[in-house]
């Protein structure tokens, strides 16, 4: 009787299409735009989770990871970044919708525990903001979703170990070399002793090219970290 009342007086509606959902879970997104959604799964290269074009096969290192492999220990995106997920990241961060980290992280969580289970994680790290940025936006979308991955996981949030000290330009508009020159020399640890020894899941919500996730990796296991896998909400893929 509650719950029907609940639904009266505050409707669940899709976080997406805004339609009526009976019954509508912890997620608030309809089915028609679940399957929207679309996960990335195998193939796809062992190393920087880049799903290949080829239907079945293998697991296997691409040939970018096999030139120049990054200076992570590997990476996993939930989803594509396209459809119903590229507009819920869009309205996360640029309209502050920040109840959307919720679906967000229950999202990445639910379709990456598998892989979450072979890591032997100690520790989730968000990739930080410069303060400048997180003054103009408000929040950092990085920790909201790094709250629901390190509570759906069991794991220990660290939010402040990593430190972003230099301002960086938007990644947005940069070339794929521009940008890791852009982030070069860009974090810090504050306490090396935080990270030292761990094995550590770098939260992010989406990859492009890698570059800043590399970055941030390099500057963590410089402080001791012994692994640094990288886990996004959703990845672009050409």
């Amino acid at each position: 009787m509650l719950r029907a009342f609940l639904d009266i007086l505050f409707p669940p509606l899709c976080h997406i299409c805004r339609t009526f959902i009976p019954g509508a879970g912890p997620l608030h997104i309809c089915a028609g735009c679940r399957e929207a959604i679309t996960p990335i799964s195998s193939p796809l290269c062992d190393l920087c989770g880049m799903p290949f074009v080829t239907i079945g096969g293998s697991d296997h290192r691409c040939g970018a990871c096999s030139l120049s492999p990054p200076r992570f220990d590997s990476a996993r995106a939930a989803t594509r970044f396209d459809g119903p997920i590229r507009e819920m990241i869009h309205r996360f961060k640029y309209d502050r919708r920040v109840q959307l980290a919720r679906p967000l992280g229950l999202i990445t969580s639910e379709t990456l525990a598998p892989w979450i289970a072979l890591t032997s994680a100690d520790l989730v790290v968000p990739v930080p903001l410069h303060v400048r940025r997180l003054r103009q936006r408000g929040f950092n979308q990085a920790i909201l979703i790094g709250q629901v991955l390190a509570r759906q996981w069991q794991l220990p949030l660290d939010r402040t170990c990593l430190r972003r000290i230099r301002w960086t330009e938007p990644q947005v508009n940069l070339a794929a070399t521009e940008r890791a020159v852009n982030v070069r020399g860009a974090f810090a640890v504050s306490a090396p002793s935080r990270v030292e020894g761990r094995r550590v899941l770098l939260v992010d919500d989406v990859f492009t090219t890698g570059s800043t996730v590399a970055e941030c990796a390099r500057t963590l296991k410089g402080a001791g970290a012994a692994e640094v896998r990288v886990v996004t909400v959703a990845r672009a893929v050409a």
